[in-house]
Order: structure tokens, then sequence, then C-alpha cells
């Protein structure tokens, strides 16, 4: 195998997820929902193609399904640092123990999406000062 070609995500409601997909994390649009017959969108990261497909079987994990991100599969977003540390701050507190994670080489820090669906943005880029908070790590999972 070279790459990851595609992930299909199921969403329970298209309208939200295509918002935030779109306009929080910045995917590059592919394909709208106007272009699909059914509730379909189509986003690229990097050189992965992302389908949303509203299907009503999302996972819809919130705080009280998720006593640890680790817990669960999910997505990973590779982001530059400033991305990553404008998401993080924007969706922080949405579960316990959500990061900062050194995972040695990147920093990681996990989100739901509008329909619970587990996602990660990561960054191999240092921060420019000193950090706020320190950074979770495997041993921090309970």
């Amino acid at each position: 195998m070279d790459a990851v070609d595609h992930i299909n995500i199921d969403v329970n409601d298209l309208d939200e997820c295509y918002g935030f997909y779109l306009d929080d994390l910045e995917l590059d649009l592919l394909r709208p929902p106007e272009d699909f017959q059914g509730a379909h969108a189509m986003f690229r990261a990097g050189g992965t193609v992302v389908t949303l497909a509203e299907t009503g079987r999302a996972d819809a994990w919130d705080a009280a399904d998720l006593a640890h991100p680790l817990d669960k599969a999910h997505i990973a977003f590779d982001a530059p640092r400033e991305k990553y540390d404008r998401l993080s701050a924007e969706l922080d507190g949405q579960f316990p123990k959500q990061g900062p994670y050194d995972w040695d080489e990147f920093e990681g820090f996990y989100f739901l999406d509008p329909s619970g669906n587990l996602l990660e943005i990561i960054t191999y880029d240092p921060p420019e000062g000193e950090r706020e908070r320190p950074l979770l790590t495997h041993d921090d999972v309970e």
C-alpha cells in the first residue's frame, strides 16, 4: 500500500457536518452535496479524499461515552502549527483528556465533529514559545 486514497465518514446531518469540515477544518472542497444523488460531500485533505455520507449511523460519541480518546478509532488530520493551535483552542472542552498529547515526533489534539465522530488534529511543527499547559502522554491513559 502506498497511501490512504479515501475515507468515508458516516454523518447524521450532512448540512451541519458539511459546514464544519469546510469552514472549521478548512478541507479543500472537491464536490458539494448538490453534485451527488444522495446526501454526500467530498473533500481533499492532502492526498486523501474525505467523503461525508449522511447515513444516520454516525457513532455519536460524547463526553459521557468517551473516557479517553484512545478508546475509539479516529481519523487524524495533519496541519501546520497555526491551524493546529487555532482548532485546538476552538474545540477544547468537548470531553476530558482531549489533549494536547506528546506523540514523540508530533503533537495531537482530539475532538468530535457535529455527528460525534472522533477526529484528531496533529502537527509536526514545534510551538514558538513556552507551552501554556503540559502535554499528556500514553501514561495519562487510565
